[in-house]
């Protein structure tokens, strides 16, 4: 039963995957700044959420301590997408999203600490090796854009801390009553706070109707769905294997970035070699554990007297 609630989450957040690739494109493609829109995508999901009595039920069943901790979730992911949609205005969609590759190293070393678990090396050799891969990816692009990379590696590094949170408290709460908090949290925080962080241009801003239906697109099928989703995959999924497999975001989002916008003539090739490198590196990981968890299995199982090849 374990194995096949695992793999049924394994491939919800690969779904989820899908969806959030989108979610770069609209970005670049939505004309508002990063502040309002990430207001507007976060008031709109709340608003959406307040629809469902299932809501309000797992609300009033909350106790307010935990309450309060997935209101501070949800200030994080505010802070995660302020910085991941700021990094799309400052550079592009393909930079923002390879950024988010950079999670696993991050992960690396928060969520042991936020979590509970044993901090384990070869995450930390992994780290590591990524960086050969930055290395290339910051020296293809233009020097305009090393802004948005420096803010993109912000976002990743919000997206290490609420994924670890998330892992750790998801259990307490239902995964679309959490959403609503967290959605309805980050919302205030920027309506309170958005104003005050340099940089970020007024808040309440009026969207047209093309970037209205575009916003909409962005808070229902890229937003709700896949974030209630993903909290309810990882329930069975520790945070570093949802972000290996979230890393396939930035190769969707890339190829969807050559297609629909041609970001392909904005960035070097050997950008793309540096994203190739950080694939590679951080999809090799799980194969590795794996193989390793398997040759432990079987020498703690053949040290186990009295068991036979069928036990």
């Amino acid at each position: 039963m374990r194995t096949s609630s695992t793999t049924r989450a394994w491939f919800q957040i690969h779904f989820c995957v899908v969806l959030w690739g989108f979610t770069a494109i609209l970005g670049k493609v939505i004309t508002l700044q990063a502040l309002p829109l990430v207001w507007w995508r976060m008031t709109l999901v709340t608003i959406a959420l307040l629809l469902f009595r299932r809501v309000w039920t797992g609300l009033a069943q909350l106790p307010w301590r935990l309450i309060a901790v997935y209101a501070g979730i949800g200030v994080v992911v505010a802070l995660h997408w302020l910085a991941f949609y700021g990094s799309i205005k400052l550079s592009n969609a393909s930079v923002a999203a390879t950024c988010m590759a950079l999670t696993p190293v991050f992960i690396a070393f928060i969520e042991p600490f936020l979590v509970g678990r044993r901090f384990d090396a070869r995450e930390l050799i992994f780290a590591l090796a990524i960086i050969p891969g930055v290395a290339l990816v910051v020296g293809g692009t233009p020097d305009q854009m090393h802004l948005g990379i420096a803010v993109g590696a912000a976002s990743a590094f919000f997206v290490a801390v609420f994924g670890s949170l998330n892992k750790r408290y998801i259990e307490h709460g239902d995964a679309l009553c959490v959403t609503g908090i967290e959605m309805a949290a980050g919302a205030l925080f920027l309506s309170l706070a958005g104003p005050l962080l340099p940089g970020t241009g007024p808040l309440f801003v009026l969207p047209d109707s093309h970037d209205f239906l575009l916003l909409l697109a962005l808070s229902m099928g890229c937003t709700l769905f896949p974030f209630a989703l993903s909290l309810m995959a990882l329930r069975h999924l520790s945070a570093f294997t949802t972000a290996l497999a979230v890393n396939m975001e930035p190769v969707y989002a890339i190829v969807l970035a050559i297609v629909l916008l041609g970001e392909q003539r904005e960035l070097e090739p050997h950008f793309y070699l540096g994203v190739a490198i950080i694939m590679a590196v951080v999809f090799s990981h799980p194969l590795l554990v794996r193989q390793q968890s398997v040759i432990a299995d079987g020498v703690a199982g053949a040290g186990q007297p009295g068991r036979d090849k069928n036990g």
